[in-house]
């Protein structure tokens, strides 16, 4: 709506995971990093955390956009499914053909994706398996997860697996139970929110992906957006969206502190009182304030 008032060429703020809008904070190419490690090495487990909206799914998607051509990648999203659903969608994203009858098999299921590992391995080929949101799986299922590490010929594992989620997932591979599984993470990486200097960069550089050649949010403007959104891409990306909305209402072109400020407390569902009545209870205060030292110094 705003996009040619301010000059852009599309929305610089949408919350879908664009790899071209991740911004390069050191920790987010680290974990790039990572994770680029983790389809290409032998066997085990990467672990990759972060809060919500700390751009995890971005991650996996800038991965996927630059995927090594020697590896096969099978993407879980929905992690909350049955061992036998779990290793069905394995099959399906790696393109093993089932038959009706193993589709309701774990043991056919496993040794229809068996077999093709041991052809990607004979191809030259590698395969990893990443799980996002990976704290909602259940014991049953990370158990036989943990199981398909254990596919190997005699010199090397043929599965590589990306563990994916939130905080919780930590506190989930801490468990004395799951300690088989702890110990096979080879690699382990969290996403912190973006300090006031990133967020500010952050959104800069959206803007110019956007086509923006000049600055739109003031330096305050900036340092307010972070101290509301606290450093959380996402959160940062639907606060300045509605603060360019509503500078483009108001007919300007620059954000302040204010717009974003009634930005934040739109989307915090927040109803906030109009600036003129702000400050004419400021100016009541410092009256009764006056008159009752006025009146006290008179006693």
């Amino acid at each position: 709506m705003y996009e040619s008032f301010f000059g852009l060429t599309e929305p610089p703020f949408s919350i879908t995971p664009d790899p071209r809008y991740l911004y390069p904070s050191s920790r987010h190419v680290e974990a790039i990093g990572h994770l680029f490690y983790g389809v290409s090495a032998a066997g085990g487990f990467i672990q990759l955390t972060g809060e919500v909206g700390t751009g995890k799914t971005t991650v996996i998607r800038s991965l996927l956009a630059r995927e090594p051509t020697d590896v096969d990648i099978a993407l879980i999203l929905n992690p909350r499914l049955s061992v036998t659903e779990f290793l069905q969608t394995i099959c399906e994203e790696l393109g093993v053909t089932l038959t009706p009858e193993s589709k309701t098999s774990v043991k056919a299921l496993v040794d229809a994706l068996t077999t093709r590992l041991l052809e990607a391995h004979a191809a030259g080929r590698r395969v990893a398996v990443l799980i996002d949101e990976a704290h909602m799986l259940e014991r049953d299922v990370l158990e036989q997860v943990r199981l398909l590490t254990n596919i190997e010929t005699s010199t090397r594992k043929l599965l590589q697996i990306i563990l994916i989620g939130q905080p919780e997932l930590r506190e989930l591979l801490a468990r004395e139970d799951m300690r088989q599984v702890a110990q096979r993470i080879t690699g382990r990486i969290h996403l912190d929110p973006l300090s006031e200097d990133e967020t500010a960069a952050y959104v800069r550089y959206r803007l110019r992906v956007a086509g923006a050649t000049q600055e739109i949010f003031t330096p305050r403007a900036l340092r307010e957006l972070h101290r509301l959104a606290g450093g959380l891409p996402r959160l940062v990306n639907v606060i300045a969206d509605r603060a360019m909305l509503g500078t483009y209402a108001k007919d300007c072109h620059e954000v302040t502190p204010i717009l974003v400020r009634a930005a934040a407390a739109e989307v915090a569902g927040v109803e906030q009182k109009s600036e003129k009545w702000v400050w004419l209870a400021i100016i009541t205060t410092v009256f009764v304030i006056a008159v009752s030292s006025m009146l006290w110094l008179q006693l």
